[in-house]
């Protein structure tokens, strides 16, 4: 179920084995990620939904500076 989370539950999900997940451009990605952070854009998300882990939580975020 989502749900927004801060930093620190981010830090303890990823070191319980979640996986993370920036959905921003592959460009934006190269720019500027979050350590151990895997690439998958919005706009080729359901198609590469398989590359998941379907057995590990998931957090998906992205930083947009509009």
């Amino acid at each position: 179920m989502p749900a927004e989370i801060g930093c620190d539950q981010v830090s303890a999900l990823t070191g319980a084995g979640a996986q993370l997940v920036e959905v921003l451009s592959a460009d934006e990605y190269r720019r500027a990620h979050l350590p151990g952070a895997v690439n998958l854009p919005l706009k080729e998300l359901d198609d590469r939904l398989a590359e998941l882990d379907r057995s590990r939580p998931v957090i998906v975020y992205c930083y947009d500076t509009l």
